[in-house]
């Protein structure tokens, strides 16, 4: 099945206009979602709209409404709130660039692919990408979709462009609020040393392959258990992680040096090839 486009419309640059398509680059992971269901009958629970007091209420008498205080609200039709909704403009205007380095990752939300609409839109299309690319800067804009307006950034990718939602301002906490009862008192020279050796070990390619949701996995795998088991409870046994004794600088000097030789053991058993033990025979030395 093809991949619907999520957007369709022009980049804007200054006069020149790019029709493009826009697609999510993401798509939902295997997740496990449950039902909650009526065990004597075996059916899934449906659930009313209830008022307390009244009990079950007809939809059509159901309205939107905004607490501007603890029990009180201002109720708004559909009407009123789709008179207010941003028209979806079919043009992302690119009114600013800046240095990738300037936008913090908290900012960035989801990614999506941008591609040119036709083979006539396809050089200013390469032109914009390689221009991106060449002074390692990320364009942004705003993008109208469904009644609401999205902060975005665009980047090369490839043969393409990758464009990103951005979070505004007020949706991003600041971390030092978080971090300040953390002290600044500088750990010792062979702590660090030591930790930054395991690094060193563990360090590879990222390849987003090589890890799994192993819960799914194991959801997955209870399911058909249960259900070969026809009702009968079936319990997992799960290994407990073992629990952190002590927290002092020598239980953690002793836990990073444990850690580096047991690193250091893995690589060298795996990486090491064993030598094939010859069948040829020594001759036997003359005794003086």
């Amino acid at each position: 099945m093809a991949a619907r486009a999520y957007w369709q419309g022009n980049i804007r640059l200054a006069l020149v206009s790019i029709p493009v398509e826009i697609y999510a680059a993401v798509k939902s992971g295997a997740s496990i979602s449950f039902r909650q269901i009526h065990e004597p009958s075996g059916k899934p629970i449906s659930y009313e709209k209830v008022v307390s007091g009244l009990g079950p209420v007809d939809r059509d008498e159901i309205v939107k409404g905004y607490e501007m205080s603890k029990g009180n609200y201002v109720l708004l039709d559909d009407d009123e709130i789709e008179a207010v909704r941003i028209e979806s403009k079919k043009t992302l205007d690119l009114v600013q660039f800046v240095e990738a380095h300037e936008i913090d990752p908290l900012y960035f939300e989801k990614p999506y692919y941008v591609v040119p609409a036709d083979d006539l839109a396809e050089e200013a299309f390469i032109v914009l990408r390689e221009a991106l690319r060449g002074a390692k800067k990320i364009a942004l804009g705003q993008l109208s979709v469904r009644g609401h307006e999205k902060l975005v950034a665009l980047k090369p990718c490839g043969k393409g462009i990758l464009l990103e939602t951005l979070r505004y301002g007020d949706e991003v906490r600041q971390g030092q609020s978080f971090f300040k009862g953390i002290g600044t008192d500088k750990p010792e020279k062979d702590l660090i040393d030591l930790a930054s050796s395991l690094i060193e070990q563990k360090t590879a390619p990222f390849d987003a392959s090589e890890f799994h949701d192993r819960y799914v996995d194991a959801l997955k795998k209870l399911v058909e258990k249960k259900a070969k088991a026809k009702g009968k409870k079936v319990l997992e046994d799960v290994e407990e992680p073992t629990a952190a004794t002590g927290g002092n600088v020598i239980d953690l000097m002793a836990a990073l040096k444990k850690s580096v030789g047991d690193s250091k053991g893995k690589t060298t058993s795996a990486k090491t090839p064993s030598r094939k033990t010859s069948t040829r025979k020594t001759p036997a030395k003359k005794r003086a």
